[in-house]
């Protein structure tokens, strides 16, 4: 076994199971925008009635920056007791210290269930870079996910130094990739490290990434039964069965997924299938445009029509692409 500098003995790198990893919204209600702890639960039963793999909580579309630390905790309690399915846990901190108090305190809910948590790359240095998340293993033992999402972090890093902070690190269990052109970047580094590289943004560019080499996706949308159907048509029957099975949704996936509304328009389409009650987010993220809503009707209608289609005619093992609420 290789030993580090400090000969301290380094563990069998430990690789994030692939398929799809749904990105939970929470949901809030009323004028005072309480989390809905109702809401919450239906969304977890969801993912775990269409077989996603896992979920990630308190990511930015979770809108975990809005919400105080007795929140955060409520959201993965609620979520552990609704459904069996591993977790990973979004830290929205970037400083070192900070990062570690979230990853504790997520650790102290859920204990096993904790699959990995989700650390966003806060520096284009590698050196930098693998420093901070070097700590916050250190101080916790938990397996990390690298999120590269520029938007949301502010960094940059380039593929070379993304695959060289991969390597140094082997409690990094995947790398979830958000800097577009993101099936370049997929591909660069599916050659480069050992790891499962996971595509998110909604899933726009999941049919690019699987060819790229990626293990699926982390990502949400609002008809995820979609993206685990596109997954596994990859997986038994290449990009053509994966093309097939995806292609009806990919309107709704742009509509979806416009920058500064779409965590509004993903929560009014889930507020539409009857996996929320209420459609608000919390400053500063940007409310739903009524100009849109004729729109969005239209685009949730083929959906609809496009899942009823896919369960009327399914091949598939019985319940595969059940909605579970309507």
């Amino acid at each position: 076994m290789k030993t580090s500098d400090t000969d301290e003995a380094v563990a069998p790198r430990r690789v994030l199971p692939s398929g799809v990893w749904g990105v939970v919204a929470t949901p809030f209600h009323g004028s005072s925008m309480d989390a809905d702890t109702d809401s919450l639960a239906r969304l977890a039963q969801q993912y775990e009635a269409i077989d996603a793999t896992g979920l990630t909580v308190l990511g930015v579309f979770g809108e975990a920056a809005s919400l105080t630390a007795t929140e955060r905790e409520l959201v993965l309690e609620v979520v552990a007791d609704s459904c069996a399915l591993p977790l990973v846990v979004g830290i929205t901190a970037l400083a070192t210290r900070p990062a570690i108090d979230e990853v504790r305190a997520a650790h102290h809910v859920l204990g096993d269930r904790l699959a990995a948590v989700m650390v966003q790359a806060n520096s284009a240095d590698p050196g930098i870079l693998t420093s901070h998340l070097q700590a916050i293993h250190r101080a916790t033992g938990i397996d990390i996910v690298l999120q590269d999402y520029p938007v949301a972090s502010g960094v940059s890093i380039s593929v070379g130094n993304l695959a060289r902070v991969v390597g140094d690190c082997a409690f990094i269990c995947a790398v979830k990739s958000e800097a577009p052109p993101t099936a370049s970047v997929i591909a660069q580094l599916s050659d480069a490290v050992d790891v499962a590289i996971f595509g998110g943004l909604g899933g726009q560019g999941l049919l690019d990434e699987l060819v790229a080499g990626s293990a699926g996706a982390m990502t949400g949308f609002s008809y995820p039964e979609a993206l685990v159907d596109c997954v596994r048509a990859w997986r038994t029957g290449g990009e053509s069965a994966a093309r097939a099975a995806f292609q009806p949704y990919l309107p709704l996936v742009n509509f979806e997924q416009q920058p500064r509304i779409a965590l509004a328009i993903r929560k009014e389409c889930l507020k539409f299938r009857g996996l929320i009650d209420e459609a608000g987010v919390r400053a500063p993220a940007a409310a739903f445009p009524e100009a849109l809503r004729g729109t969005l009707g239209l685009h949730m209608r083929h959906a609809e029509r496009a899942l009823a289609e896919t369960i009327a005619g399914a091949a598939s093992p019985s319940g595969l692409h059940t909605t579970g609420v309507r």
